[in-house]
């Protein structure tokens, strides 16, 4: 009985030791970002590796998720003679919930994922060692680009598939299920008002900041060569997909009895 007490009190003290520097780190960054100098090539850099290069991704992610919704409301909205909705269905949903949790999950399992490897890689060959003997905090040089570019073009690439998911839905919609392409637009941004579009917003903007943290965290405290870093990737992948959906969680019960 005692020994898995002290099992149990052991997963709670990593627990909140790893909760711990996630915070910390989190300070810091923010510390260091309203710092001048910000390395403005550097920034936009990792906006080109994070905007960027994740539309394609982000493209067919959002599309066929759009004519999925589509073509599984249909199914049940057929029955009951209610089939011009799905426009409103898939709209709502792609703003308020699917665009930003699967844009999100996206973007943390090939950016988060990255950034994880390479500062594992440089924390292992001890680069980031380098940096603080010569005077650079490597969060301010290091993490704070990732930081800013992440918190600006997550947002970007939500309103990228909100639309991409609706175009998604309206080729489902007028193309397989014969609404008209009138109706079908009005029925989309009828019901659709700019507190839907701020809510999906709002948790981007939360879950840019999960998926930098913990990505640069895992990064930064990577240890035992080669497998370490496989370990760390592995483990900042699961730790964002479970952060983000706690926090999609949260936001939803929070906008949902505050509005």
């Amino acid at each position: 009985m005692l020994e898995r007490l002290r099992e149990i009190g052991q997963k709670i003290l990593v627990f909140l030791r790893y909760a711990g520097g996630i915070w910390a780190l989190f300070i810091e960054t923010l510390l260091w970002t309203f710092r001048p100098p910000l390395k403005r090539k550097h920034i936009l850099e990792q906006m080109h590796k994070v905007g960027v290069q994740s539309l394609p991704i982000v493209f067919l992610t959002s599309l066929f998720t759009g004519m999925v919704l589509a073509l599984q409301s249909a199914y049940q909205m057929q029955r009951i003679s209610a089939t011009m909705y799905i426009a409103s269905l898939v709209s709502l949903s792609m703003c308020r919930e699917l665009g930003p949790v699967l844009t999100a999950l996206v973007v943390a399992g090939r950016v988060g994922a990255s950034i994880t490897a390479e500062l594992g890689a440089m924390k292992v060959t001890e680069q980031v060692d380098a940096l603080e003997t010569l005077a650079t905090n490597p969060v301010k040089y290091l993490v704070v680009p990732k930081f800013v570019a992440l918190f600006f073009m997550l947002p970007i690439l939500t309103v990228y598939a909100d639309f991409i998911g609706i175009v998604g839905g309206y080729m489902v919609g007028v193309g397989k299920l014969g609404i008209s392409s009138s109706l079908y637009l009005r029925m989309t941004f009828d019901p659709l008002v700019l507190k839907d579009v701020f809510t999906g917003l709002i948790k981007s903007f939360a879950f840019a900041v999960i998926i930098c943290v913990v990505a640069c965290f895992q990064g930064l405290n990577t240890e035992g060569g080669a497998e370490g870093v496989g370990k760390s990737t592995t483990l900042s992948v699961v730790m964002s997909f479970i952060m983000i959906i706690a926090a999609d969680c949260f936001f939803t019960a929070l906008f949902y009895f505050a509005f």
